[in-house]
């Protein structure tokens, strides 16, 4: 609540009086200690988005929540409780409650700090604006670092003077662009670009997997094309991704994921952003750390991408090859890259493929071919891809005439001989 104007309510905050946080409150927010939820909760809440996680802040001391929760058999995990955090789980839902504190000292997320029981002095210490807002039970918002009023505009902020905020973790760059991604509106904030912009030599300090994490929300934000835009013209995304942005590639395929129903995906749009061969893959395996999963899409996308054409027979055999999740990376990096538009039927149909034709499994088996004479050794494996291309060839039969014929050559191939 700000001072000297109405309170701000949440209204049919059902999820704040019913189920598994209100009896949660039930047992904090009481005895002299009081309880909140705070942060993206609170903020998501007065924008009507949905929130997956629910924090609360508390006055009561680490120790304190641990015992209410066990005594109201809640299961209680100590998972910060250096810096004043617990997990709480009620009817299998957790919850991190963490004590109200000040940084004492800031190194980064290793700040040194001290427990209180000042709202005020706790909501100073976050980051920005719109994330430093807290929740009562009675569904009133209490801001004390004009929050609202930057949610009010869509304006993504920093608390008090940017470039001290910044300094306590330079992995505040990526997240006011993030941020601004997923809930600004408009060009950033002229103070926290700035000294973003001032910042940037710093972010080779940062871990690497920090720089990952932040990097994929970005990716499938909002607005995540014209941040990255600002980002690149202000010298921050070549440093992040250790090479020339695709801007345009990356626009591309969000229109293309759009036009096909398919929900943002962060692998595929850093593929488009950031892929052109398959050593960009290798460079952004190691400067991102991702995982080994996250490398072989991205390998698998810079391989041959543009060979693809709106072929159906060429399509089922990609199909085929590569399975659904690559076929739609690869066909849709392919499309995006290509002159034709985001209405194209010949691409919407290839790229609907993995949704109307189930590509059968391999028929043919070792078995099948020493039953016919094949001896076991490279003669073996050769006789079997072989038979695979034949049966790709032949649109990939399932009737059992069609594929005894298939072996059958591919034995007598393997077992003539070469002639005279």
């Amino acid at each position: 609540m700000t001072a000297g104007r109405e309170p701000v309510r949440i209204a049919e905050a059902a999820w704040l009086t019913t189920g598994p946080l209100a009896k949660l409150l039930d047992v904090l927010d009481r005895d002299g200690e009081e309880a909140r939820v705070v942060g993206g909760a609170v903020r998501n809440s007065l924008i009507e988005q949905a929130t997956d996680e629910i924090d609360l802040a508390t006055t009561a001391l680490p120790d304190e929540v641990m015992r209410r929760a066990k005594a109201a058999g809640f299961k209680a995990v100590p998972t910060g409780i250096e810096h004043g955090t617990v997990t709480i789980v009620v009817d299998h839902r957790g919850f991190e409650v963490t004590t109200l504190r000040e940084d004492v000292e800031t190194f980064g997320r290793h700040a040194v700090v001290r427990f209180g029981r000042d709202w005020r002095a706790d909501a100073a210490r976050r980051d920005f604006t719109i994330n430093a807002l807290s929740l009562s039970r009675d569904g009133v918002v209490h801001d004390y670092v004009g929050g609202l009023a930057d949610i009010a505009v869509r304006r993504v902020r920093f608390i008090g003077q940017a470039s001290a905020r910044i300094a306590e973790d330079y992995l505040r760059v990526l997240r006011f662009f993030r941020f601004h991604a997923a809930y600004g509106v408009g060009v950033p904030d002229p103070e926290g670009l700035q000294a973003c912009i001032d910042a940037r030599d710093k972010l080779d300090r940062l871990s690497r997997e920090r720089v990952r994490m932040e990097l994929m929300k970005l990716l499938i934000a909002v607005h995540a094309v014209p941040t990255l835009a600002v980002m690149a013209e202000s010298g921050l995304l070549g440093p992040v991704l250790g090479g020339v942005p695709y801007l345009a590639g990356i626009s591309n395929m969000a229109k293309r994921e759009a036009a096909c129903g398919l929900a943002p995906d962060p692998v595929r749009r850093l593929g488009a952003l950031a892929v052109m061969v398959e050593e960009d893959a290798e460079r952004l395996w190691q400067r991102l750390r991702l995982t080994n999963a996250e490398h072989d899409r991205l390998g698998s996308m810079a391989d041959g991408w543009w060979r693809v054409t709106p072929d159906e027979t060429a399509a089922r055999v990609l199909l085929y090859r590569l399975r659904p999740e690559r076929f739609t990376d690869r066909v849709l990096l392919a499309w995006a890259r290509s002159e034709a538009g985001v209405a194209d039927p010949q691409w919407h149909a290839m790229a609907a493929l993995p949704q109307r034709w189930t590509a059968p499994a391999f028929p043919i088996r070792a078995v099948h071919l020493m039953k016919r004479g094949v001896a076991k050794g490279r003669g073996l494996g050769a006789a079997l891809a072989e038979a695979e291309r034949a049966w790709i060839a032949r649109g990939f039969p399932t009737d059992k005439a069609a594929v005894a014929d298939i072996a059958d050559a591919a034995a007598r191939n393997a077992t003539s001989g070469p002639t005279a």
